[in-house]
């Protein structure tokens, strides 16, 4: 935790602020004492006006309530105040809207309801597994399902649409023809389709016995 020692070139180097960087320590550490400091300060303090607060890591949502007395601009300011006034670091934070951006969604209240649709940063370089990668198909299939699923999760039919032409569009990108697209698409699409989307998975016996062989475009050597 206090002795991180690395090389760049001909030097060595220590460092001196903070916790040891690529340690798998690292975020867990940051996480649970930025914790502690929510639960007991950020928390208590403006329970009146957080109506929904959760944090991923260093993403955090929250749907604040507007101050009944007072004025719920200096409320605002000194929340923001306070988030800042712990670490060494400062929140980059986006002023109170009915639309944001938090992970993988766009979240929007319209007519009374959150609505959500997929989001996906400019700078996405989509890096799908190219077609003359010798993985196994299945490599290919499981990200089309997810992807997919999720996106019919997330999405009204229209965005639905719109975005999976964009995956069919990037993974053709990459070298994918469409002929080999087109069936894992449809199966993935019948299975949305049915209520097999949501039944859940079976336990596996106790007596199963996995194989694995090493992988061959050509087939086992």
């Amino acid at each position: 935790m206090k002795n991180n020692i690395f090389s760049f070139q001909d030097a060595y180097w220590q460092q001196l602020a903070g916790t040891a960087m690529g340690t798998p320590v690292a975020c867990a550490y940051a996480t649970v004492t930025h914790g502690h400091f929510e639960n007991s300060d950020i928390l208590p303090t403006f329970s009146s006006n957080l109506l929904y607060y959760r944090r991923f890591i260093d993403d955090v949502f929250r749907i604040w309530i507007p101050s009944t007395t007072g004025n719920d601009l200096e409320t605002w300011e000194a929340f923001m105040k306070k988030l800042n006034n712990w670490g060494a670091l400062e929140w980059v934070i986006e002023e109170p809207s009915k639309k944001t951006n938090f992970l993988d969604l766009t979240l929007q209240i319209s007519d009374s309801k959150i609505v959500t649709e997929t989001y996906q940063k400019d700078m996405n370089l989509y890096l799908y597994i190219p077609a003359a990668s010798a993985h196994p198909p299945s490599c290919l299939k499981g990200p089309i399902t997810g992807e997919m699923h999720r996106y019919w999760m997330q999405n009204n039919t229209k965005d639905f649409q719109e975005i999976l032409s964009k995956l069919i569009q990037h993974l053709t990108e990459r070298g994918h023809s469409l002929d080999n697209l087109i069936p894992l698409l449809c199966h993935t699409a019948a299975i949305l389709d049915s209520s097999a989307a949501s039944t859940t998975r079976q336990a596996n016996d106790d007596q199963t016995l996995y194989l694995h062989w090493q992988y061959h475009p050509k087939g086992i050597q």
